[in-house]
């Protein structure tokens, strides 16, 4: 992951990353533009109106809104930034989501310092979950007696996304508020416990990424990180295959060899 980290940004490994980049690059350009332009009239005022033996100060007033007129540059300015930037990019990116037929979809539960990841099995279908069954063996509480969830796969801080799809994820937390950020992909989203919330990103580079939590959670909130892995279509499916679900070895999860209505 070294690669992806130098003296500017991280590298952009999602669809709407240079988009980010570009509103960054433009605020700080404006920022510094502004800056050289009033250090260089602050200068020129302070020679040009300095203090001269035999030349009494002059109080004379203009119009009122003369010295606004700097202001009202920067005004509009931003106005413009937030009604053809940042509007459009929050619609886009925030407002709305891929269809589901049409994405990779990932449920995922936060906690106190790890990232639980779900992944629908070979039907598509997510287990349904419950408290009740949370355990060290079943992070996420998948209900064992659930056909639904017989095939789904879990993983712990590593989550694998395949590339040149959007990818979808519905996320909440099991006890405080943390927050999912993806430098490379320009992705962060808080995971609140009580809300499924969606996030989605469309990866662009193979390889693999760092995630970490960017809400102060706890006395090892620092040690709260993952890997995203983004890996090709085939690779993605060849990994989902060859891990064992989560219920796969639990006795309750299996149908009774002798159901009660057969002798």
């Amino acid at each position: 992951m070294t690669p992806n980290y130098g003296w500017g940004l991280p590298v952009q490994a999602s669809t709407f990353a240079p988009n980010i980049d570009f509103g960054i690059w433009v605020i700080h350009v404006a920022m510094f533009a502004i800056f050289i332009l009033w250090s260089i009239f602050f200068v020129y005022l302070l020679i040009r109106y300095r203090r001269k033996p035999g030349v009494a100060a002059d109080h004379g007033e203009g119009h009122p809104l003369k010295s606004l007129i700097p202001d009202f540059f920067v005004l509009a300015f931003e106005i413009a930034l937030i009604a053809f930037y940042a509007i459009p990019g929050w619609s886009r990116i925030k407002m709305t989501t891929p269809p589901a037929q049409e994405a990779n979809v990932v449920e995922m539960v936060a906690e106190q310092f790890a990232w639980d990841f779900q992944y629908p099995g070979a039907d598509g279908k997510f287990g349904r979950r419950d408290a009740k069954f949370m355990d060290s063996a079943n992070p996420l509480g998948l209900d064992p007696q659930d056909s639904a969830g017989r095939d789904d796969v879990v993983s712990i801080n590593e989550l694998h996304v395949p590339l040149g799809k959007p990818t979808v994820i519905y996320m909440t937390s099991k006890d405080v508020i943390h927050s999912f950020f993806i430098p490379e992909f320009r992705v962060k989203q808080d995971a609140v416990p009580g809300m499924r919330i969606p996030v989605w990103f469309e990866p662009t580079k193979a390889g693999t990424y760092e995630l970490a939590c960017a809400q102060l959670c706890g006395v090892d909130h620092s040690m709260m990180r993952g890997d995203v892995v983004v890996q090709t279509p085939k690779e993605y499916e060849a990994w989902l295959k060859s891990q064992t679900p989560q219920n796969a070895d639990n006795p309750a999860a299996k149908p009774p060899e002798n159901p009660a209505n057969e002798f």
